[in-house]
């Protein structure tokens, strides 16, 4: 009796297992058939959600190994080893490692402004995985997930942080604690927009501060710090500080895109 009894719950859990896998189908068809799925970047049909067609896929530049193990900028060749760019050597960063997804070009370039100011939240899920991806060194023994904070001003009128959504996505694929609120702006900084390095610099020394109620969160933490473009490294460079500053063990920082040319350093 008692064997028909478990033999019976095991049926009745694959009938349940089944009919919610066909329901889960359903609804999905459902859903294709209400909002066909289309590229994230020229909007034209595609088989699945969440992706890009083949020609906006090939506008990516997605940045892959040779790179700089400091700045995660494109190498020429592989030399084996730990590998440092001329600028990493020249003027070390206050962070460990960058990682980027790709250049600041072509259709990585759209969907970052997609995000950034247009509101398309429903590119997250897909640049969350490249993220992923592109970061897995980063990610691997991470404590924390840290977003750069948005200057007031622009979280007002924005409504969001796009690297809070970025850090979030991090955080849903890889159960990496995610800490929001852990680094925090101190002051205004003019745009960053048309600035040389050195300016950028200076706009940003001494602009984020880890909140003193929030300083055991990140004391002896490996933290990942999450932006959505490095163009000089200066933001970065200063939040990083500040985080060291508050006891950090490491920080390392990985974007979506970085400012970079093939056969230049950036200045």
């Amino acid at each position: 009796m008692v064997e028909r009894s478990v033999g019976y719950e095991a049926e009745l859990a694959g009938a349940h297992a089944a009919y919610g896998g066909l329901f889960r189908r359903a609804v999905a068809a459902l859903a294709d058939i209400l909002m066909p799925p289309v590229c994230l970047v020229c909007r034209m049909p595609v088989e699945g959600h969440d992706t890009l067609c083949a020609r906006c896929w090939r506008e990516v530049d997605f940045i892959r190994p040779p790179f700089c193990d400091r700045l995660g900028l494109p190498l020429p060749f592989d030399t084996g080893g730990t590998m440092l760019s001329a600028a990493a050597v020249a003027e070390p960063p206050s962070y460990d490692r960058a990682r980027a997804v790709a250049a600041h070009t072509g259709s990585m370039r759209t969907l970052v402004h997609a995000l950034k100011f247009h509101d398309r939240h429903d590119v997250r899920r897909l640049l969350g995985k490249w993220l992923v991806e592109a970061g897995r060194d980063l990610v691997i023994d991470a404590d924390v997930l840290v977003p750069v904070p948005l200057a007031r001003r622009r979280l007002l009128a924005r409504r969001f942080n796009q690297a809070a959504i970025l850090a979030g996505e991090i955080a849903r694929l890889t159960a990496i604690r995610y800490e929001p609120l852990l680094l925090e702006r101190t002051r205004a900084t003019t745009s960053q927009v048309g600035l040389s390095r050195g300016q950028r610099q200076r706009n940003v020394a001494g602009a984020f501060a880890v909140p003193p109620r929030f300083a055991a969160r990140v004391r002896g933490h490996k933290i990942v710090l999450v932006d959505d473009v490095i163009t000089t490294g200066s933001t970065v460079g200063a939040c990083a500080r500040a985080l060291l500053l508050a006891g950090a063990a490491r920080v390392d920082v990985l974007a979506l895109a970085l400012v970079t040319d093939r056969a230049l350093v950036p200045s």
